[in-house]
C-alpha cells in the first residue's frame, strides 16, 4: 500500500462498498487483526463442548493458539496454548478430555486453572507459582463461551446485561452438540459478514432457506425508524408468553438481538418447514416464534429457534480466506434417530453456507480485478450491511494512530 489506512478510511463514500485495498491488501489485514480480532470479545464455542472437568476446546485467532477448558470446579477457562518452559503448544486436539494439561515436549504438567504443578529437575531456587500458564479473558454467557485476547478486555457486561433475557429461554447450558461444520471461504471475513447481512442475495442463491426464512428487509436490515407494524405484533405477542423478543441493538452496531419470523406455515429451518427436534431446546414452546437472530461482530451470528439452535463462529485466516464453523445444538436428552434425523436437521445450513461460500468466493474474485470500482450499497436491501461497514469503518478510525499505522 502507498497510503495510510487512516487516510482510506477518511475518504471513503458512505453508503458504498468498501475500496479494494479492504478486501485484498495484507496490512490491512494485518490492522483488522491488530485493531478489532485482538482487542474485542470473540465467540469461541458453546458451553456444552465442554461437558465435564478436564474437557477442552482448541481455537486459533491469527497469531494466537487458545486453550478452553472446564476446570475441576466446574468454571470455563481459557489460556494461551503455549508451555511457560520454552513455548511449545500444549494441546494439539482440537477438543478432549485430560485429567491435566502436559506440555508434550517436557512433561510440565498444569492444573486445570492454569497452576504449574510439576516441572522435573529445574532447580532448588525454581518458584513454580511464577510460570503458570498465561490466561485468556474469558466468560460464559447462557451457555456461550466469549474470550477477549486484549491485555485489558472491553466491557463485556453491557451485552451481557441485554443479551441474557434473549438467550435464557433457550437453555443452551443443557443443550449439546449435534453436528458440526467448518468450511474455508476464499474470501476477506468482511465480505463473509456483508453477505451475511442481508437477503438481497437470498431469492438467487438460497432456495432452501427460501422455504422458511424471509427476505423481508425489515428482518434481514436495521431498523430505521417505528418499527413496522407486522413485526411490532410478533414481538408483543411472544414477549406476553415471556420470550424476550423487541429488536435490540447496541448504539454502535456491535451487536443485535430480535425475535423474527418465519415465513407463513414455517416452524423451523427444515426443508418440509416442521420442527427438526422432537424434544426441544428451551423454554419456548409457541412454535411460530420463529427464529431469536443474534449477531456480535467481529465472529458470530445466530438462530435460536423453538426446538434447536444454530451458532456460526466466523475467524479470519488470510486477507482472502475465512473459516466458518456451524454447530447444530439440540437438548443434551435428544436421541439422535429417535428425537431427530442429523441429515433432516442440517441440511437447509449445510447447502445455505456452501451457497454462501460461492457467492463470497465469486465476490472476492470480482475485487480482485483492476476494474473493480465500490458500487453503492440498497438502501432498502442492505442497511444491515451498511450498518456493518460503517462499524467497522467506525471501530478501525477511533482506534488506530493515524501516525504510527501507515501501510509501507
Amino acid at each position: 500500500m502507498t497510503q495510510p489506512i487512516s487516510d482510506l478510511l477518511a475518504r471513503r463514500r458512505p453508503g458504498y462498498a468498501l475500496e479494494q485495498a479492504f478486501y485484498t491488501d495484507p496490512d490491512i489485514f494485518r490492522a483488522d487483526m491488530e485493531t478489532i480480532f485482538y482487542r474485542d470479545w470473540l465467540f469461541a464455542a458453546p458451553a456444552c463442548d465442554l461437558p465435564k472437568p478436564g474437557s477442552f476446546v482448541t481455537h486459533r485467532i491469527g497469531d494466537y493458539g487458545v486453550i478452553i477448558v472446564r476446570g475441576g470446579d466446574g468454571e470455563i477457562r481459557a489460556f494461551h496454548n503455549t508451555c511457560r518452559h520454552r513455548g511449545s503448544i500444549l494441546c494439539k486436539a482440537a477438543r478432549g478430555n485430560a485429567p491435566k494439561l502436559v506440555c508434550p515436549y517436557h512433561q510440565w504438567t498444569y492444573e486445570l486453572d492454569g497452576r504449574l504443578l510439576w516441572a522435573r529437575e529445574m532447580g532448588d531456587d525454581f518458584d513454580a507459582s511464577q510460570h503458570g500458564l498465561k490466561p485468556v479473558h474469558c466468560r460464559e454467557l447462557e451457555g456461550l463461551i466469549y474470550i477477549c485476547l486484549a491485555a485489558e478486555a472491553p466491557d463485556f457486561e453491557a451485552f451481557a446485561t441485554l443479551a441474557r433475557p434473549y438467550l435464557a429461554v433457550h437453555d443452551l447450558k443443557n443443550a449439546k452438540v449435534a453436528h458440526e461444520t467448518t468450511i474455508v471461504e476464499n474470501g476477506n471475513w468482511k465480505l463473509v459478514w456483508e453477505n451475511n447481512r442481508e437477503c438481497y442475495h437470498c431469492g438467487g442463491n438460497h432456495p432452501g432457506l427460501c422455504r422458511s426464512f424471509t427476505d423481508d428487509p425489515t428482518v434481514t436490515g436495521i431498523e430505521e425508524g417505528a418499527t413496522p407494524p407486522h413485526l411490532q405484533a410478533h414481538f408483543d405477542r411472544l414477549e406476553a408468553q415471556g420470550y424476550p423478543s423487541q429488536f435490540r441493538m447496541s448504539g454502535d452496531m456491535q451487536y443485535r438481538l430480535a425475535r423474527m419470523p418465519l415465513l407463513p406455515g414455517a416452524k423451523s429451518f427444515t426443508m418440509d418447514l416442521q420442527p427438526a427436534v422432537s424434544k426441544w431446546l428451551g423454554e419456548v414452546r409457541d412454535d411460530t416464534a420463529g427464529t431469536l437472530l443474534k449477531y456480535h461482530y467481529p465472529t458470530t451470528w445466530n438462530h435460536f429457534l423453538p426446538d434447536h439452535s444454530i451458532v456460526f463462529r466466523v475467524t479470519p485466516l488470510s486477507p482472502t480466506t475465512t473459516e466458518v464453523t456451524t454447530r447444530w445444538l439440540v437438548h443434551k436428552d435428544a436421541v439422535e434417530g429417535v428425537d431427530y434425523d442429523v441429515t433432516r436437521l442440517t441440511e437447509v445450513w449445510i447447502a445455505t453456507n456452501d451457497e454462501d461460500r460461492q457467492v463470497v468466493e465469486d465476490n472476492q474474485q470480482g475485487i480482485n480485478s483492476p476494474a473493480y470500482a465500490p458500487g453503492p450499497y440498497s438502501p432498502i436491501h442492505e442497511t444491515g450491511v451498511i450498518g456493518f461497514v460503517d462499524w467497522y469503518c467506525n471501530t478501525m478510525t477511533g482506534r488506530l494512530d493515524p501516525v504510527a499505522v501507515a501501510a509501507e
